[in-house]
Order: C-alpha cells, then sequence, then structure tokens
C-alpha cells in the first residue's frame, strides 16, 4: 500500500500547516511590537525619573575688575557658588520622587538662592572695601532646572514647580552663608503633618547699643525678621501634609534660617559704620518648630 496521503489529505495538512504558520507569525510579530512599546515605556519611565541638573548664571563674567586686597575673598566666594551648585544637584539626586508639587523649589532651588544671595553680597562687599562697590549682582541669584525629571521643567528660576520665588520678602541684603541651610536643629525636622508654630530666638535683647544713624537700618531689620517669622509660619500652616520626613526643615526652617543670617548680618554691618561693629549675631539665626 502506498504511504502517500491522499489529496484531500494533503491539501488539508496543507492549509492547518499554513494557517500555524499565520498564527505563529502573529506571535512573533506581535512579540516583537510589545517588546518594542515595552522598551519605549521602559525608556520614557527612565526619562522622567530622572533629576535634571541645576544651571545659575555665571557671576564670574558680571563682576568688575577686582582689587588685589579683595581677590583672596572673592575667590572663595566663587568657589562657594560652585560647592552650592553641586550640593544642591546632589540633593536633587538623592530626592527624586520626594515632596509634593513645589518640592523642587522649596526644598532645593529656594534654598539654593537665597545662600546665593549671601555669597554675591559678600562678593559685592569684599570689592567695596576697595574700590567702587558693584550692585545688583542679587539678580545673578536665582538658579533654573534643567529637567529630566517628572513634572520639571526649565522655567525662568522657578524650578519644576514654581512657588513664590525664594527671598519674597525682600531679604537680598548682606548675609553670611553659614551653608546649614539644609541642617537639621534636631527640631522640626519631620514631614509637616501638623502646623504648629515657629519659635526664634530673640535679637533686641542681645544688640549693643544702637548709633543714632543706624538706629532706622535697625529697625527695619527687625521689623523684616518678625516678618520672615510671620511668614513662616503661614507656610507651615499652608502645607500641612506635604512632603517627605524633611520637610519642614528643607523647605521651612533651613531657608527661614538663611534669610535670618542675612538681616542680622546687616544689622552688623548697620552698627558698625558708627561703632564697633557687634559679631556673632548668626548664632542667633536658628529657629525651631514648636508643636
Amino acid at each position: 500500500m502506498s504511504r502517500a496521503l491522499p489529496k484531500y489529505d494533503k491539501r488539508r495538512v496543507a492549509f492547518v500547516g499554513g494557517a500555524a504558520a499565520v498564527a505563529l507569525s502573529g506571535t512573533v510579530i506581535a512579540g516583537f511590537a510589545l517588546a518594542g512599546e515595552s522598551g519605549q515605556r521602559a525608556e520614557t519611565a527612565r526619562t522622567l525619573a530622572g533629576p535634571g541638573t541645576i544651571s545659575c548664571p555665571d557671576v564670574t563674567g558680571q563682576l568688575p575688575a577686582i582689587p588685589a586686597s579683595a581677590q583672596a575673598e572673592v575667590d572663595r566666594n566663587l568657589a562657594q557658588l560652585q560647592t552650592q551648585i553641586a550640593e544642591a544637584d546632589q540633593r536633587l539626586a538623592d530626592t527624586v520622587g520626594q515632596g509634593g508639587s513645589n518640592f523642587v523649589q522649596n526644598a532645593i532651588l529656594g534654598p539654593l538662592e537665597d545662600k546665593r544671595v549671601a555669597a554675591l553680597n559678600r562678593i559685592e562687599t569684599a570689592i567695596g572695601r576697595a574700590a567702587a562697590k558693584p550692585d545688583g549682582l542679587e539678580a545673578l541669584a536665582g538658579c533654573t532646572l534643567n529637567a529630566d525629571g517628572a513634572g520639571a521643567g526649565a522655567d525662568d528660576g522657578a524650578g519644576a514647580t514654581p512657588s513664590e520665588p525664594a527671598g519674597a520678602d525682600g531679604d537680598t541684603g548682606t548675609g553670611q552663608d553659614t551653608g546649614n541651610g539644609n541642617a537639621g536643629n534636631g527640631e522640626g525636622s519631620g514631614a509637616n503633618t501638623e502646623a504648629g508654630t515657629i519659635t526664634c530666638p530673640d535679637v533686641t535683647g542681645q544688640l549693643p547699643a544702637i548709633p543714632a544713624s543706624a538706629q532706622a537700618e535697625v529697625d527695619r531689620n527687625l521689623a523684616q525678621l518678625q516678618t520672615q517669622i510671620a511668614e513662616a509660619d503661614q507656610r507651615l500652616a499652608d502645607t500641612v501634609g506635604q512632603g517627605g520626613p524633611n520637610f519642614v526643615q528643607n523647605a521651612i526652617l533651613g531657608p527661614l534660617e538663611d534669610k535670618r543670617v542675612a538681616a542680622l548680618n546687616r544689622i552688623e554691618t548697620a552698627i558698625g559704620r558708627a561703632a564697633a561693629k557687634p559679631d556673632g549675631l548668626e548664632a542667633f539665626a536658628a529657629c525651631t518648630l514648636t508643636r
């Protein structure tokens, strides 16, 4: 008996085999399509999760001729500006995915701007001791986020998610950058789950006799210190429930301390123009959170 299949059976085998081949091809094509889509999604996810980098205006090119006697101090502060950016970039990378909608502005770009204002003002002061004091360097303090991160965008210094600009209370005067805007003070460094109030050391009782020529400027800065506390208290109330474990310290107490350092330094400078300049008022800059 011949082992050859009948023609009908051959046609049936050919049809079934062809259908299987088509099905298999469809499966392979679908597999490639899904793999491509999955890969695209993975690439998108990696892009959205990137922290981005921080860009700040060039300062060196905006400086006038620097007197020899001021060169070392100016160089120190220019180096400090670079260190501040590097630290902010690192913090940006370390906090990807943390915080609420305003986290980048409140916890990174805002404090960075405050620190840059202080360093830029020190540069102005250093040059001004031996030559015409340059004004307006504070305009170079604001930085932007070159964003790879989710919801981030370079939007003229407002950061990934803009809120009020740092130093919006007009605190752009002289200041000593303690570099501790992000340092915890042992209190108030948790998530903002309840508002509480902010308590700061008394400054008025720590001042020496104030020369009459300095009284008005000292009074303005003392009033500014009170305004800063009131604004921080309001911000505390407005952000209840936002942020990660260090939100209060990073977004409220740290920036407040930087602003108080600047105001306290202005008080020292005002008194020092007509009498012995008091030192160490920066010790009264740090505030605590009372719940």
